[in-house]
């Protein structure tokens, strides 16, 4: 496990299955937590149900395709914790829609949360990040090898494998930047995926399931701690050898 004490994570799209596990082990490892997911109510729930010291823990509502919100998110981390030491920015849409029938609106709203998204947070995060700070974007399997029916999902996870190795050049040496492409993951967000193709997935599947929540936050702390210290810019797979690039 890794030492977190006295550091301070910004963590997007908290409020999803992947999210609340990346929070609960950063809390658990001793960092201060500043939440931010889409419903402020259930947002400021989840918070409070990490056990142990709340004064570790800051929560607000925010819309990941507006960046006011993610400038409001940098300035709570600052006046609360005093800067950013990680920053993992989660939140994320994932709509299945065939291309031949996919609109404009929905090929933007996808692209507006999932890449501008992480664009706005990480932009406004840059004079807060510390010295030894690291960022954690969160790509997809369908980056690497293309989705069914998820064309505007895949092209903003694609997008963001690029956003990646472009920070981890500008903002090295103070900040190393990784990404993390999971695969088929047990979350609320994939339910019909598995419901649809989840055995044959798994048929695919060298290791014969599919992943789960903690696993890819714990890879992400991993990157997030002093035992990745001499990587950035590079791209963790997290799906069981379903994709082996």
């Amino acid at each position: 496990m890794h030492d977190f004490h006295g550091r301070v994570l910004l963590l997007t799209g908290a409020n999803g299955d992947i999210g609340r596990a990346v929070a609960r082990h950063f809390f658990e490892q001793g960092a201060f937590l500043v939440l931010a997911g889409h419903d402020q109510t259930s947002m400021a729930a989840f918070g409070a149900s990490l056990t142990g010291d709340a004064n570790r823990i800051a929560t607000l509502g925010m819309d990941a395709s507006d960046p006011n919100d993610s400038a409001r998110a940098v300035a709570l981390a600052e006046d609360r914790f005093g800067g950013i030491d990680f920053l993992v920015p989660l939140a994320g849409v994932y709509l299945a829609q065939p291309i031949a029938t996919m609109t404009v609106e929905q090929w933007r709203h996808v692209q507006s949360v999932n890449l501008d998204g992480v664009f706005y947070i990480c932009q406004r995060s840059i004079r807060s990040l510390r010295e030894g700070s690291a960022i954690v974007i969160v790509s997809s399997i369908g980056a690497h090898r293309g989705a069914f029916c998820n064309a505007h999902y895949a092209a903003s996870k694609g997008g963001l494998l690029s956003f990646t190795r472009s920070l981890a050049r500008e903002l090295g040496p103070r900040s190393r930047v990784n990404a993390v492409s999971p695969g088929i993951i047990e979350t609320s967000m994939t339910t019909e995926l598995i419901r649809t193709r989840g055995a044959e997935s798994i048929e695919q599947t060298p290791l014969r399931r599919l992943g789960r929540p903690e696993e890819v936050a714990s890879a992400i702390a991993f990157l997030c701690s002093d035992a990745a210290s001499f990587v950035t810019g590079e791209t963790l797979h997290l799906n069981g050898g379903l994709y082996m690039g």
